[in-house]
């Protein structure tokens, strides 16, 4: 991996990023095309999941663009170190001069956009931020990318596209009989998180239709997957099982969500990146409508299996049920058709498959769960589960 930059400035615009560019044949023309992809929020659960998939797959480097909040780790992407297609760059989205200059330095061909604050507990806390970063940043990248796109040659122009990551949340909620969310459902966001992937998913489509942006849109459900950070629900209870802790469920654990594997939502994305209608959205989904509640005791059942506690009896046992979060979206479901009918794509994971390989990734890497979980963690679980008026 090499690392273009350590502080948001980084290499953009310097000697050292045109040498290594150079030395990394990110300007190099291949057919008249350029070869090299930009990935935002790539450090990241969903993003280091994608680079890593992608690299695995293919030859053509990726730059890698990302804040390093508490949610981005380098750590997921320790396989890369030594591995010249991936080039890092620590920056913010947000700074539209920096973005313009690291696109006309390395000139990709498209911007896969997964950079975004997504979890709804943290937004329901702090709104500011999410407001920030995914509907100003997703402004900025787009304005940068506008600047950049105008000015490349026709054919790259052409070819061009940008990949925006969103999210199944900005429909809203599903009654338990309704159909699921399709492409032209009415978006009706109830969380400050769900609203900001909102309006940011409208300004990519504007961005198309106003001034031609070839843009394309993919909307998920509930992804779960390696290096997911323990706030989510499949790590947390996964991790506080190991330590002994309480499991926490929001109120009766009946909130239903679509789950998604994440390497099949890479392999979506790929996909679409190749052969998504330009302007176009497409819902990704995993067919696996679980309660909250299924999930946790599916968790339970298998870390019995495979970690028994040393005192005997079941996880279940630590379950704790605390008070609903302001706002709970009661179900999610997602249909897939289009993916498939258009582009061939569906899940290869069932949620057995995909869960088993979950579990057996967090027990084989408890040095990664560690790493993560430090005081501010800690501080936030307690402050978001635990210290809750009427919990």
């Amino acid at each position: 991996m090499v690392r273009c930059g350590e502080s948001g400035g980084g290499c953009f615009g310097s000697r050292m990023g045109m040498r290594l560019a150079r030395m990394c044949h990110l300007l190099v023309l291949e057919k008249g095309g350029l070869i090299m992809i930009l990935v935002t929020g790539g450090a990241g659960f969903i993003g280091s999941n994608f680079v890593l998939d992608w690299l695995a797959q293919s030859d053509e480097p990726v730059l890698n663009l990302d804040k390093l909040t508490y949610a981005g780790n380098l750590n997921n992407l320790a396989t890369l170190k030594d591995d010249a297609r991936h080039i890092f760059v620590h920056g913010d989205i947000c700074d539209q001069a920096k973005v313009l200059e690291l696109l006309q330095l390395h000139k990709p061909r498209a911007i896969v956009h997964f950079a975004a604050e997504s979890h709804v507990d943290r937004s329901i806390l702090g709104p500011g931020e999410f407001i920030n970063t995914n509907i100003n940043g997703t402004f900025s990248l787009l304005e940068a990318t506008r600047a950049y796109w105008s000015a490349l040659p026709e054919a790259e122009k052409t070819a061009f596209r940008f990949l925006h990551v969103s999210t199944d949340e900005v429909y809203g909620t599903l009654g338990p009989d309704d159909a699921p969310f399709s492409e032209t459902t009415a978006f009706a966001p109830n969380s400050p998180y769900s609203a900001s992937k909102a309006a940011s998913d409208h300004l990519v489509r504007s961005y198309h239709h106003t001034y031609g942006l070839p843009t394309v849109t993919t909307n998920c459900s509930n992804n779960y997957g390696p290096y997911h950070f323990p706030e989510k629900l499949i790590p947390l209870i996964i991790a506080n099982a190991q330590a002994g802790k309480p499991l926490p469920i929001y109120g009766d654990g009946q909130q239903v969500r679509d789950w998604l594997y994440v390497s099949d939502h890479c392999a979506a994305i790929r996909r679409v990146l190749e052969a998504g209608r330009l302007g176009e959205t497409y819902n990704v989904g995993g067919w696996n409508e679980m309660a909250n509640l299924e999930v946790v005791h599916t968790l339970c059942d298998m870390l019995d299996q495979q970690k028994p506690k040393a005192a005997g009896g079941s996880y279940r046992e630590q379950i704790t049920y605390v008070k609903d979060r302001p706002g709970h979206d009661r179900r999610y479901a997602i249909d897939a058709r289009k993916l498939e009918r258009e582009l061939g794509w569906k899940p290869a994971e069932t949620f057995q498959t995909g869960i088993a390989k979950t579990v057996q990734w967090y027990l084989t890497n408890q040095a990664w769960v560690a790493d993560v979980q430090s005081g501010t963690y800690a501080n936030w679980v307690a402050t978001n589960y635990f210290n809750r008026e009427g919990a």
